[in-house]
């Protein structure tokens, strides 16, 4: 086959990739009206199975309000890893990066791999990280001259995210880590290195991060959209400190003066010792918060400047405010009436050793796009899963694992998480929705397959 026919093709499968892209866009509902449908779809089957109409409203009602505290936790990530991602420190280093690239691979290579670390870091900080990453290297590739489409990127850069899964902030493999967990009197403790650090999450993490790089760069439109396209996006790349007028009195002095945000961080820190030195307690979400807005306070060096960058990050966690109670009302049919207990029994009467993996992370999607929270997820299916791993002759490990794959596979599947991204790279989130669908089958047959025979 010759170089033209190679092109050729090569513009045709980026057309069929960008018309998929527009047509699962234009079918999609948002957030809060999938959360309606599901709603729908679980009274119908909760009424089915038996259970009362009385029981199923408590059960929504149940399930409306007992995310409020994760809803808020939730929040503070989200801002404050955009305040933190705002800082001159993550500004400079993102553009500095964004420059070493000199081909398209290069530019795939290095944004993808610069947010899959910001994501096993810490997951907050990699979606806040990603349409930064996604706009700076788009325009420094536009000015370049190389082809990037800006959505495929940020879809691309997104699916990066799943780097989290197994990395430092997961929090299934957290919980089941901490004394005290509500299973420890089933299974035990879970030592990290029995699950985020074994061997086939390890493999997991780096082979799927490399074929991701692979695929991105193959399937990257030849003739997409730059980011100059989207003005708005643009500006996430224009936008520094805000400019300080200077103080003009005693307070706004006070606001200046790197000494109080030092204040505060020293009892920031005092607040970690008590945690981790002195009670030796493990990272949970409050501490992960607690170190992000210490590391915010540093960086920013002035609460003006952090008060003011606050204000602009404020607006990223929109839809975190009331989808969450939306779908934990969803959540609330599954854990309060039999049917998350059917679910959970049609799964374990049909589980193999070598069938397992895939029906634990087939069930993880369902739950998923129900519950976007992998924490609230292991909440709901943890025992359930526990139980019929054992039932199936796997470890309880491989169970978690095995449903960490489900739990992403919905945050790519599900309209939630790229609501929250496309808030804060300024796109409408139907633009590039589909296609992080490819990326979400990758991630679910790699997963798979390594959870099924890789030793864990």
């Amino acid at each position: 086959m010759s170089t033209a026919e190679l092109g050729k093709k090569s513009d045709s499968s980026g057309s069929k990739l960008e018309m998929f892209a527009q047509v699962m866009g234009r079918f999609v509902p948002d957030a809060i009206t999938a959360s309606v449908i599901l709603l729908l779809i679980l009274t119908g089957m909760a009424l089915a199975m038996g259970n009362s109409a009385g029981k199923t409203m408590d059960a929504y009602y149940q399930g409306l309000w007992m995310l409020l505290p994760f809803t808020m936790q939730m929040t503070l990530i989200i801002v404050l890893s955009s305040v933190l991602g705002a800082t001159p420190f993550f500004r400079t280093a993102i553009t500095r990066l964004s420059r070493l690239p000199k081909t398209q691979f290069q530019a795939v290579a290095v944004s993808v791999l610069v947010t899959a670390a910001a994501a096993y870091l810490y997951w907050g900080l990699g979606i806040a990280m990603t349409p930064l990453v996604a706009v700076h290297f788009a325009r420094e590739a536009e000015r370049k001259g190389i082809k990037l489409d800006f959505l495929f990127l940020l879809a691309l850069l997104w699916a990066a995210n799943a780097a989290w899964q197994f990395g430092l902030s997961a929090s299934a493999p957290l919980l089941m880590a901490t004394p005290g967990h509500f299973l420890e009197k089933t299974i035990g403790i879970l030592p990290l290195r029995t699950t985020i650090w074994s061997p086939a999450a390890l493999i997991l993490e780096v082979s799927f991060i490399a074929i991701l790089i692979v695929v991105g760069y193959l399937l990257m439109p030849k003739n997409g959209r730059p980011v100059s396209e989207f003005p708005d996006a643009c500006k996430l790349s224009e936008e520094g400190e805000p400019i300080d007028p200077g103080a003009a009195n005693f307070s706004e002095r006070l606001e200046r003066n790197p000494i109080v945000p030092l204040l505060i961080c020293a009892v920031l820190a005092g607040w970690l010792y008590n945690h981790f030195g002195a009670k030796h307690l493990s990272l949970d979400i409050n501490a992960l918060n607690t170190i992000l807005l210490l590391t915010c306070l540093l960086l920013h060096r002035t609460i003006y400047r952090f008060t003011q960058t606050l204000q602009h990050a404020v607006v990223s966690c929109w839809p975190v405010i009331i989808i969450y109670p939306m779908y934990a009302g969803v959540a609330g049919l599954i854990q309060f009436t039999s049917v998350g207990e059917v679910l959970a029994g049609l799964v374990s009467s049909v589980s193999t050793p070598y069938s397992f993996p895939f029906l634990a992370a087939f069930s993880g999607t369902i739950v998923a796009i129900f519950v976007p929270s992998s924490g609230g997820q292991w909440v709901i299916q943890g025992y359930v899963t526990s139980i019929a791993a054992t039932a199936a002759g796997v470890s309880v490990q491989r169970g978690l694992l095995a449903l960490s794959i489900g739990d992403h596979m919905g945050n790519l599947v599900a309209p939630f998480w790229y609501v929250i991204v496309a808030g804060v790279a300024r796109v409408n989130f139907r633009e590039f929705f589909g296609y992080g669908l490819i990326f979400a089958l990758l991630w679910f047959v790699l997963g798979v397959v390594i959870f099924t025979f890789a030793p864990c």
